[in-house]
């Protein structure tokens, strides 16, 4: 009976792995996002994702056909430290905007654990909820070693997820390091949630960062709390004024929520919307557009001309030598440098 059992299994793994061998057809996939289908847009992403050569053609294609059916979102950019509550208050968000009829995405880039570089937070876990909605999507990645601790593919899974007619999409960063950067670059508003009482230099939130913020939320304004949320929405709303004006002619506000008692989402999303209705009667939002197009295309080239210099034979079999000859003192890192730049 063993013997039998281990070999039914045997035989049910090797047609398992036959058939994840077997790439999927284009066309079909591009069919079902486009019909809304969240397999095949799960599937596809993880097509993009991957960094195997016949994944990436194929990836391709898939982004091709569906490129023409997206950029019809409104693309959300939330960040804040660990701890500032990202995830409760996307949830809350996130119900608020299914409870009145849209379709919503959340791209959560998670921290990536350095041993087995997987996501280390779980953001499906942590929205149990709205992970349940038959009118969201939720999709966490790892981040990865990508600059900043940004999926690369992010940007290419929003097209996937607009082709299939979500209706807004919320990007979570990492909240560390350069990730809002380049979130901010992909995005249409960026929302920053902070703490009160707690200072920028303990929160790890630079003045880059305020300056690119569009909304400013104290978060966790509620209990005892209420206050101390009071005051530092105070402190920020002057803050906020010694900044340059911004090119899409906004003016950054400051609201405070309770993501946990739900309180205050309401108003922060009719002051996302009132952004929208303003940027698209004075022409910014096409224009923003425009310019993160230039910013990926310039980034994906960098990025592409990277991995191929680092994936050369060449390169692969001087590089040691290289760094060697420089722990020994032999050379510097400009003559290694220019000695590997020669070899392609």
């Amino acid at each position: 009976m063993s013997k039998k059992t281990n070999h039914i299994d045997s035989t049910s793994a090797n047609t398992i792995i036959a058939k994840r061998r077997n790439l999927p057809d284009a066309q079909q996939l591009i069919t079902q996002i486009c019909s809304g289908n969240t397999t095949a847009l799960s599937r596809s992403i993880t097509l993009v994702e991957s960094t195997a050569a016949r994944h990436q053609a194929i990836a391709q294609e898939i982004l091709t056909g569906c490129l023409p059916h997206a950029n019809k979102s409104i693309r959300i950019g939330i960040t804040g430290v660990p701890g500032v509550g990202k995830s409760t208050f996307i949830e809350a968000l996130g119900h608020h905007l299914t409870q009145q009829g849209k379709k919503i995405a959340v791209l959560a880039i998670d921290p990536s654990s350095s041993i087995s570089h997987g996501s280390i937070l779980g953001d499906k876990t942590r929205m149990e909820t709205l992970s349940v909605n038959e009118r969201a999507f939720i999709r966490p990645s790892a981040a990865g070693d990508s600059l900043g601790g940004v999926a690369r593919k992010t940007r290419e899974a929003i097209i996937l997820c607009e082709a299939a007619r979500y209706e807004v999409i919320l990007i979570e960063t990492v909240g560390v390091g350069q990730s809002e950067t380049a979130v901010h670059a992909m995005t249409d508003f960026f929302l920053l949630l902070k703490l009160a009482g707690a200072g920028d230099e303990l929160q790890g939130i630079k003045r880059g960062i305020m300056e690119m913020a569009d909304l400013l939320v104290i978060n966790k304004a509620d209990g005892d709390n209420k206050n101390a949320a009071k005051l530092a929405a105070s402190a920020f709303a002057k803050a906020l004024h010694l900044y340059p004006a911004k090119e899409s002619e906004w003016s950054p506000k400051v609201k405070r929520c309770s993501a946990l008692q739900n309180e205050g989402i309401e108003e922060i999303w009719e002051t996302i919307s009132n952004y929208i209705k303003l940027v698209n009667e004075n022409g910014y939002f096409e224009t923003n557009r425009k310019k993160q197009n230039t910013y990926w295309l310039k980034n994906t080239i960098e990025n592409t001309l990277k991995d191929n210099f680092y994936s050369d034979p060449k390169i692969k079999a001087k590089l040691p030598l290289l760094l060697e000859a420089l722990n020994e003192g032999k050379t510097t890192p400009f003559q290694a440098a220019q000695e590997l730049l020669k070899k392609v």
